[in-house]
């Protein structure tokens, strides 16, 4: 699964970069190198005919929700059931968005312990998560408040089969550049092109991902800021959170 991700680039590079022509997040937001569930995260989506960066929550609640509180255990969706699952096929099939971020963090058990590793592209570039999102409403507020919509998300997943695998045997589908058009297109209904246009995110091709572990300050939803993603030394100590150095270190990829 995804559990952690860096979002830090700026609110004008996403919309250059995504060619949004809404903006819906109005303002810079802090740099968040260690992006937990229920936090609000940027999305890129296809709303009113307009391509728009908005602000969701990340856990996906669907409609027919008791209330927002299950949006937690819901983050990810499994690529092999998502256009089937009860909770996500209606989001496959008419919402879908696009999830940026700089880079995600996985756990490899080490001994008795488990090793944070930061992954990221190995060309710097933002990496574009496959996503679902949905619209729950809140009964209690008119309709017309913006206040009675809750904007949720989850990220899409699929079994890690080459070198992402030994630390993690999943990993997020991610959308190729030519294929955004489609994937945010709400008209698209066509479930085996959309499943097609997603693939995932992997250490080989262009723009593939590489990988580094890091201080398991990481572990603490408290602990934020650049040092998270810096490599952890030969020498370095493992800190704010479970988990040592014990052990024999994986091999790099």
């Amino acid at each position: 699964m995804c559990g952690r991700f860096v979002s830090a680039r700026k609110r004008l590079e996403l919309l250059e970069e995504f060619a949004a022509e809404r903006d819906g997040v109005a303002g810079d937001r802090e740099p968040d190198y260690n992006v937990a569930p229920t936090k609000r995260i940027n999305a890129v989506l296809q709303h009113k005919d307009n391509r728009e960066l908005r602000l969701v929550r990340w856990g996906l609640v669907p409609p027919w929700a008791k209330d927002t509180s299950g949006g937690a255990r819901m983050i990810n969706a499994r690529a092999e059931t998502v256009a089937v699952k009860p909770a996500f096929r209606s989001a496959f099939k008419r919402r879908r968005c696009i999830i940026p971020a700089d880079g995600y963090y996985e756990w490899q058990a080490v001994g008795k312990a488990k090793q944070p590793y930061y992954i990221y592209r190995t060309d710097g570039g933002i990496l574009a998560f496959a996503g679902i999102y949905e619209l729950w409403r809140d009964e209690s507020v008119a309709a017309e408040d913006e206040q009675a919509w809750y904007w949720s998300a989850a990220i899409i997943t699929t079994d890690a089969t080459d070198d992402i695998g030994r630390i993690h045997d999943r990993t997020p589908m991610v959308i190729a550049p030519e294929g955004w058009a489609d994937w945010l297109d709400p008209a698209n209904n066509d479930k085996e092109l959309l499943l097609a246009t997603m693939f995932p995110a992997t250490s080989s091709g262009a723009g593939g991902l590489t990988s580094h572990p890091v201080s398991t300050a990481v572990n603490s939803v408290r602990n934020n800021g650049p040092a998270l993603v810096e490599p952890l030394g030969d020498a370095g100590s493992l800190s704010g959170g479970s988990g040592s150095g014990d052990g024999e270190r994986p091999p790099l990829f």
